[in-house]
């Protein structure tokens, strides 16, 4: 059984692990032989480890750059969040972890809730291509969307008021409010970033193979222990498993 699986899921026999390297909380560290780590590559590690084979990380410089390479066989499981628009070329699993993306603004704005946002004339800095962002242009139909290719580009947008509203995953939303009280955030997240496994579509034994290990890692506490090597507990939560 396992071994019908190592070979459809990794064919040469070593498992290449896609991660988003734009992603801050998921990759922020390097392991004791210099490789990229955190709670991303370290699940696929988990993974090459369950399936007895070596792994190769294989860096992308944002998710929109690693969900394009789906068919180019550059990757054999491409770590990203789950969304709807990839899911038209991505078989995804399970969350392993969830991430609140929410909004921050400034205060003479006095905006209350998330459907305040969504108003003529309001302009939202987002990293293009994130998961918040698809979700956003999907969603979203009176505010303007003003997409940059990082996560600092946005905030720079925001700083510099060349729009009035930042999209961003809550950790660094906070950090941004430390440093200036003028900023307010929307504390009801507008959606949930969905940490996944991604994998080319038409494997619906491989996807069920991956979710019981992502069950797995959960139950047994791996996915916790993650958080706490990578000081990311209280950042990222944990999907509850039934």
């Amino acid at each position: 059984m396992i071994d019908d699986i190592t070979k459809k899921i990794a064919p040469s026999g070593i498992l290449r692990i896609g991660v988003n390297m734009s992603n801050f909380l998921l990759v922020n560290s390097r392991d004791n032989l210099g490789v990229v780590d955190g709670v991303s590559p370290g699940i696929g590690k988990k993974l090459a480890k369950e399936l007895n084979i070596s792994f190769e990380i294989v860096q992308f410089a944002n998710p929109g750059l690693l969900a394009d390479a789906v068919n180019n066989n550059e990757w054999d499981i491409g770590n990203i969040a789950s969304e709807k628009e990839r899911g038209k070329t991505i078989d995804f699993s399970n969350p392993y972890v969830n991430i609140d993306a929410n909004f921050l603004f400034k205060e003479e704005d006095n905006f209350k809730n998330n459907n305040d946002i969504d108003q003529t004339g309001n302009k939202i800095a987002v990293f293009e291509r994130s998961a918040y962002d698809l979700w956003l242009t999907e969603n979203f139909k009176k505010a303007e969307l003003i997409r940059v290719n990082s996560i600092e580009d946005t905030h720079n947008l925001f700083r510099e008021n060349k729009v009035n509203i930042l999209a961003g995953l809550k950790p660094k939303l906070i950090d941004e409010m430390k440093n200036n009280k003028n900023y307010k955030m929307i504390r009801n997240p507008f959606t949930y970033i969905k940490q996944s496994i991604g994998i080319k579509k038409g494997n619906p034994e491989l996807v069920d193979y991956i979710n019981k290990f992502i069950s797995k890692s959960i139950k047994e506490g791996y996915v916790k222990s993650l958080l706490q090597q990578h000081n990311v507990q209280g950042k990222l939560s944990i999907p509850k498993i039934n």
